[in-house]
């Protein structure tokens, strides 16, 4: 009964609102409710966080093979762009901001030289494979993403939407949220 009640409210709903790194837990929690290949729609107004955070949703959306529509209701920077782009359906407005930037790397801790020096080979290898996955699940050659990326760009919901990366809505209700439609 579980199930037809919840088909019954359509996708599961999930905002990625502040930092990745403070909120994934829940978010991955709200993630694995939903059966393997359901629906979800996510909604992005998240100023990115860690890299490694923005990994794991990825790897939650893709590896479950989940139907996620992402919405950017405010902005999606840096990691955010992540699960995003691991979205098989992304909506954006025309107000809609999006930021590409270089990683950036930050300690709190005090390292020694070893380990520095192995962080900034690891670093090195994480932002290059790291941009190439990105174009590889926006669909685009991986040229579009270091342009923006470099020294890092603002991009527009409208933008977006020039590279075919998204579909632009406006401000009103979504048809697909009417829950007796598809």
């Amino acid at each position: 009964m579980e199930k037809e009640e919840q088909e019954r409210r359509g996708p599961l709903e999930i905002a990625i609102v502040g930092d990745l790194t403070d909120n994934e837990p829940d978010i991955c929690e709200k993630l694995l409710d939903i059966p393997p290949g359901g629906k979800c729609v996510l909604y992005f107004d998240s100023l990115g966080g860690s890299a490694y955070a923005a990994m794991a949703l990825t790897s939650l959306i893709t590896l479950r093979g989940l139907k996620a529509t992402g919405i950017v209701a405010g902005e999606c920077t840096s990691a955010a762009l992540w699960p995003f782009a691991a979205c098989k359906r992304r909506l954006v407005t025309r107000m809609s901001v999006l930021l590409f930037h270089p990683m950036k790397w930050q300690s709190e801790e005090s390292v020694g030289l070893a380990e520095a020096a192995e962080w900034a080979r690891h670093f090195g290898w994480l932002e290059t494979d790291m941009d190439a996955q990105l174009a590889k699940m926006f669909g685009v050659p991986l040229e579009i993403i270091q342009e923006w990326s470099k020294p890092g760009r603002y991009v527009t919901g409208t933008e977006l939407v020039e590279a075919g990366l998204a579909e632009l809505i406006d401000f009103e209700p979504l048809d697909f949220l009417d829950y007796g439609k598809e």
